[in-house]
């Protein structure tokens, strides 16, 4: 039972550090664990795909990231992987699966309040669930959407790129594919990685437009024994008729109003004309 109980707290750690989370130390951990045990993980590609949506004079995102994993020591394989995760401000819809399974989950930041986790811009509470029975390969969904913060005038969202649990002289590179989609018009796009929450550097990308929908791509490479990125955050401003909600009635009616002058306008023509 308390060799049970020691393998499962390592995993808790290992997944906890693993699924980009910065935890606060107050996890009780043994020293010296069983080397064996330890899953050494890896995964050279993940999928994160952004929506951003606009209701009411609010923006919204929606997230779905894929994270497919492998365990390069197949002996840590079948085993139950307790795994935290950290959310953004007004957070919902949240959805997990392993596998295409959906997986329960509870909030972890209610039952300990001060376990939150750090962003460049603000602590966010984090959520838990177990992944059980996973094989040396399996595909992680993690899918929810949010309000999108306003900060100092701009509007912001975030991701975590902490890979370095993944990283190892085994697996030694891992690439985040990040695409996007913004279908509502907005301004002014900027993505940064965030070196400290103060020091935001530029990051390239690529924008196509079809139809409505503006779609931004990037992609961040990390290496093994490299200085790891903190987040990638995304920055946009509105434009001026979304924070005006009466701005097309305004339009209608001024248009209404133009109309009507110039029919009076003909109708005074046509008269003074018709009475010569």
């Amino acid at each position: 039972m308390i060799k049970q109980k020691r393998l499962l707290q390592i995993l808790f750690l290992i997944l906890f550090l693993a699924i980009a989370i910065r935890i606060q130390p107050n996890i009780n951990t043994k020293a010296n664990p069983d080397s064996q045990s330890i899953p050494i993980l890896s995964m050279p590609k993940e999928y994160i795909n952004y929506t951003i949506t606009s209701t009411n004079g609010q923006f919204w995102v929606k997230v779905c990231g894929k994270y497919p994993v492998n365990i390069l020591n197949p002996s840590c394989s079948q085993l139950q992987f307790p795994m935290v995760y950290p959310t953004p401000p007004n957070t919902t819809n949240i959805h997990i699966k392993l596998d295409d399974k959906e997986v329960f989950w509870t909030n972890y930041s209610q039952i300990y309040p001060q376990a939150l986790h750090h962003t460049a811009i603000g602590d966010w509470s984090m959520i838990q669930c177990s992944l059980e029975n996973v094989s040396d390969s399996f595909l992680l969904e993690i899918q929810y959407e949010h309000l999108v913060q306003q900060i100092n005038g701009e509007y912001v969202f975030l991701y975590d790129l902490n890979i370095s649990p993944y990283l190892s002289s085994q697996s030694p590179t891992s690439t985040a594919y990040f695409a996007i989609n913004f279908e509502t018009t907005v301004k002014n796009i900027q993505i940064y990685t965030t070196k400290t929450d103060t020091q935001w550097n530029p990051v390239n990308y690529t924008t196509q437009k079809i139809n409505s929908i503006t779609t931004i791509t990037t992609q961040i490479d990390s290496k093994y024994s490299e200085f790891l990125l903190g987040d990638l955050a995304i920055t946009f401003d509105a434009l001026k008729t979304q924070n005006n909600p009466n701005f097309f009635l305004i339009v209608i009616i001024s248009s209404i109003g133009i109309v009507v002058i110039i029919g009076k306008g003909i109708l005074v023509i046509y008269k003074r004309r018709r009475n010569r």
